[in-house]
């Protein structure tokens, strides 16, 4: 089977499309942005990329830096017309399925060539806030009505975007529900584990922006500080709005605080596996990947519940604990010191995670599924 891929270059992308290597289909990509030279990690797919310039002339970065309006014009002119160069590579490969990442990066801009093919079997991957918060964009819902009822097939990473899509139009085929960037090597990153009895790190996704809350969590522990001196606190991809709130805090003087910004992948597992809480919180989200890793790890997670996706992988006070409302400084406070209250429930919840979680998320069980899958498709 011919595959088209249509994404932006991303790790959840690339991990996902790792699992068809040696499968038997011939994979290629589209690279949505066009921006991007090819991917050293899925060098063995064929991939349309860095397509999007007609000329990459120099000087370009700085004119966009110091006469953004000049720039916007020469890029008018400059840049190539998405539909119509993926309308071509349609053409040019012929597959018998397209798959699309993420509805308003990957779908919506190809969605006039899509309807002008209907016989073109479609794929759609939903990820993170896909659908659950961009359903309440007025604009983004026209394009979700437009595109669900058009698409054929439909993976998810939770439940809860599978009743959403059929809410707005959605009548295919579902394929099913698997984490975002498929599953994970769980041999692989165990060598960043060290055993949990030893762990003294609390750790925390340092997102604030459209979705993220950070900060609501940081206030929280910033009540904490006589209880979590003997810990070590580490904020990890820190957006802008994150390092403002810290450097005005009392956070900042603490010794056993510390924020990073954007890191690499590695280093997230690394952490993970020094760690024995992790902390997210968001006002939307699927299933968060960096939960699914922190489960892999042996950390206790904190998660967020927006539209009760967490709630399909953890049960409050069982494997985990739901933060409800994402906005709620103290009931925040109150959780995290009910967990580190309770060893007993760490230890459990790990047990539990290790027994009935971990093994689902093993990346050959999940490739075998996902290849069943594509096989199924008709």
């Amino acid at each position: 089977m011919k595959i088209l891929m249509v994404s932006i270059p991303s790790l959840h992308f690339f991990r996902w499309t790792s699992q068809l290597q040696e499968s038997g289909h011939e994979v290629y990509w589209f690279d949505i942005t066009g921006m991007s030279q090819s991917a050293e990690r899925i060098d063995w797919v064929k991939q349309k990329v860095a397509w999007k310039l007609r000329l990459d002339f120099p000087g370009r970065f700085f004119i966009k830096s110091k006469f953004p309006r000049i720039y916007s014009w020469l890029q008018s002119i400059n840049e190539r017309d998405t539909a119509k160069v993926f309308e071509e590579y349609l053409n040019e490969i012929k597959p018998d399925v397209v798959h699309s990442f993420a509805l308003y990066v990957s779908c919506t801009p190809i969605i006039s060539v899509m309807e002008k093919y209907p016989g073109q079997k479609w794929v759609y991957s939903s990820w993170g806030s896909d659908l659950f918060y961009f359903q309440n964009e007025p604009k983004y819902l026209v394009d979700i009505k437009r595109v669900l009822p058009r698409v054929n097939y439909l993976f998810t990473d939770c439940q809860r975007d599978y009743k959403i899509a059929k809410q707005y139009g959605f009548i295919g085929e579902f394929l099913g529900v698997f984490p975002g960037g498929g599953g994970f090597d769980i041999e692989k990153i165990k060598q960043y584990k060290i055993p949990v009895k030893e762990r003294k790190t609390i750790l925390i996704k340092g997102f604030q922006g459209r979705s993220g809350r950070a900060i609501p969590v940081l206030k929280a522990i910033e009540q904490l500080q006589n209880l979590l001196s003997d810990f070590e606190i580490v904020v990890f991809g820190a957006d802008a709005e994150v390092f403002d709130f810290v450097n005005q805090s009392a956070l900042q003087d603490w010794n056993n605080f510390i924020v990073l910004g954007k890191i690499p992948h590695d280093e997230v597992v690394r952490l993970m596996g020094q760690s024995f809480i992790y902390i997210g919180n968001s006002n939307s989200d699927g299933i968060p990947n960096t939960l699914l890793e922190a489960i892999c790890m042996d950390v206790f997670p904190i998660q967020s519940n927006p539209g009760g996706a967490t709630a399909e992988i953890i049960e409050s006070g069982v494997n985990g604990i739901l933060i409800e409302n994402p906005e709620n400084i103290e009931d925040i406070k109150h959780l995290i010191l009910d967990v580190l209250s309770d060893v007993s429930l760490i230890e459990k919840a790990v047990c539990h995670n290790k027994e009935i979680i971990k093994p689902k998320l093993n990346f050959y069980q999940i490739k075998n599924q996902i290849i069943r899958k594509y096989s199924s498709i008709r």
